[in-house]
């Protein structure tokens, strides 16, 4: 009777720290739609959505819902499991990587010791899901998005694998929650400067983000993988990227911009709760996505693999490189090194 007692208050909560972070992601992603249109327009001079509620704010519910309604078309020669369940597994690796991201000190579904390859390895899983959409569907537009992004995802990994391998080194752990920590006397993005140029370019390109959105190339493409989907499948792909845009967000932020610690030297507000230094730093990181996306243009999909293997792959491996050599040089290199 015990142990049953004590597996349903461990299952409750299990549940409700889910729900914590859960909730407030997907209300974000929710309105992440909304704050693009937004922002494109004011960048592009031009209105944007302004008709739903008060200067636009329900137009995400008005989209949803719109989605919900339509028929779920499902092409006769595709393969209908692996078509419909290709956008699922692509929606549930987005929030299964939120499970070792700790949003405040304390609040992490999972403070695995290992938590930066259990954010990696389902970042990697990610591209199946597109993989399996552009060979179910059964249509050549499909087919090439799909190639376009696994050719794509796997060529700037290397790159992010290699900046992690710096912070690892800095750090002298692979836990989420250590590395902010360890940057409590000074943010990661002032001495590795160039590593976090590199690791936000190359998370546009992981997430299938403008400038490098070439698996969605509309003007040869069509639409790229998700060409075929309708419905809310159709949106949960979307709904999936968008969760990866905040998700490389909190990445970024903890690797490099302290996490959820205030900048206290500039801003000595340390009444303001971690969770919204945390969510001001996302913040910054997702105007970036979004100005990115209006202010340029398209690449080449030559030009996409150049900058992925003949620039950022040997200048990521030259910066392992150096970053031990000098942690070496100050006898500063961690134990286990």
């Amino acid at each position: 009777m015990m142990s049953l007692l004590s597996s349903i208050r461990f299952g409750v909560v299990l549940v409700v720290k889910s729900l914590r972070v859960m909730v407030p992601i997907l209300i974000a992603m929710a309105y992440l739609t909304l704050f693009e249109r937004k922002g494109m327009g004011s960048i592009q001079r031009r209105r944007g959505p302004n008709v739903v509620g008060v200067y636009g704010l329900f137009t995400p519910l008005a989209d949803g819902l719109k989605l919900l309604r339509k028929e779920n078309i499902v092409p006769a020669s595709s393969n209908p499991i692996l078509f419909q369940l290709a956008p699922v597994i692509t929606f549930v690796l987005a929030l299964v990587g939120w499970a070792v991201m700790p949003i405040s000190e304390g609040m992490v579904m999972s403070d695995v010791n290992r938590g930066v390859r259990f954010r990696f390895a389902i970042g990697s899983l990610g591209v199946y899901g597109i993989i399996l959409a552009g060979w179910a569907s059964n249509s050549k537009y499909a087919f090439l998005g799909a190639l376009r992004s696994a050719a794509q995802m796997v060529s700037y990994e290397v790159s992010i694998g290699f900046v992690m391998v710096s912070i690892f080194l800095c750090a002298g752990t692979m836990n989420l929650s250590g590395i902010v920590k360890a940057q409590e006397s000074v943010w990661y993005v002032v001495p590795l400067l160039p590593r976090f140029l590199v690791f936000f370019v190359s998370a546009l390109a992981e997430t299938n983000r403008h400038p490098f959105d070439l698996p969605e190339d509309e003007s040869v493409l069509v639409s790229g993988y998700n060409v075929e989907y309708s419905s809310m499948s159709f949106a949960l792909f979307f709904l999936g990227e968008y969760i990866n845009m905040i998700l490389m967000s909190g990445t970024m932020t903890i690797l490099f911009l302290g996490g959820w610690l205030p900048l206290v030297a500039v801003v000595p507000f340390t009444w303001v709760p971690g969770s919204l230094w945390f969510a001001r730093k996302v913040f910054l990181f997702l105007c970036g996505f979004v100005w990115a996306r209006a202010a340029y243009p398209r690449y080449r999909y030559d030009q996409l693999m150049r900058l992925g293997w003949k620039v950022f792959l040997p200048v990521s491996r030259s910066w392992v490189v150096l970053v031990s050599g000098r942690l070496v040089s100050m006898n500063a290199l961690p134990m286990g090194y």
